[in-house]
């Protein structure tokens, strides 16, 4: 199944597109996408609403976007995931998943604005795959356990400045925390939909040039791995999100090619998971 959340920003209504590509209201089952709504999240039972007329068809042509789930509790970053982006920043390859932590307000929608924030000189992109959680998750011991606890996946820009990250003390969070700084849609696409999410094509373009044309099969670690890894050092509950890196081709692996600026468009996609489009703006 495909979930979105369509409306103004604070206004959005949940929705779900059915196999035919119409769209069905969901705020008959729950009034938002939310930790509680996806903790007894049933696809296949979804399906059959959507198939019985349980849910009505409402059109939404023409209305904005936003991020699939809203304000999620906390958004997990995992660092230099890919061989082929840690070979371009002149990073070893991580023995174990490098994490830090995004602030829940950065989430936006597909197509929203994105901010090139105050001092910022260095802004840069990075196209990635989104886990969203649906069960709580303390101490996962297994591959099996950790893919029981996801509720789906979405595409995400994990936008970054790169001058906050490391030139402003070599801390992370600096440089993952502005407003604005993680786009996340348009889809959650459960599962049983996604099929292997180690088979996803991923590709970014800014104003028209192809940058980043990776695959998920490149990761370090993969999503199960993820999963189960980040378990350990903090509970995850539903709701929650976790990025899981990007591949080659980032702005800090052109050597020569400006960073975003004001008017800057960016475009994204991720395999069956949707297409996002911001246009940079400035703080």
């Amino acid at each position: 199944m495909k979930l979105l959340r369509v409306g103004p920003p604070g206004g959005e209504r949940p929705v779900v597109l059915g196999q035919d590509g119409a769209a069905y209201d969901l705020s008959v089952r729950t009034p938002d996408i939310d930790g509680a709504f996806l903790a007894g999240l049933d696809p296949a039972e979804l399906g059959r609403a959507v198939a019985s007329g349980a849910l009505p068809r409402t059109e939404i042509e023409g209305e904005r976007v936003g991020a699939p789930v809203v304000r999620p509790g906390k958004v997990v970053g995992i660092g230099l995931n890919y061989r082929d982006h840690a070979a371009e920043a002149g990073a070893q390859l991580p023995a174990e998943p490098v994490i830090f932590l995004k602030p829940s307000y950065t989430v936006v929608g597909p197509e929203d604005e994105v901010l090139v924030p105050r001092g910022g000189e260095k802004t840069d992109y990075e196209v990635e795959l989104a886990i969203v959680i649906g069960r709580t998750a303390r101490y996962l011991e297994s591959h099996q356990a950790a893919e029981a606890v996801i509720a789906g996946y979405a595409a995400v820009n994990d936008v970054t400045e790169r001058a906050f990250q490391f030139d402003r003390g070599g801390q992370w969070d600096k440089g993952k925390s502005a407003e604005t700084f993680t786009p996340l849609g348009p889809w959650l696409v459960t599962p049983d939909e996604v099929g292997d999410p180690q088979r996803l094509r991923l590709r970014l373009w800014v104003n028209g040039e192809l940058r980043q044309d990776g695959n998920t099969e490149k990761m370090i670690f993969p999503v199960l791995e993820l999963v189960r890894y980040v378990s350990h050092f903090m509970v995850l509950e539903p709701g929650d999100v976790i990025i899981t890196g990007t591949p080659a081709g980032v702005t800090l692996g052109h050597p020569g090619a400006a960073f975003l600026r004001p008017s800057d468009v960016v475009e994204l996609e991720v395999q069956g998971l949707g297409r996002q489009r911001q246009v940079f703006g400035k703080a």
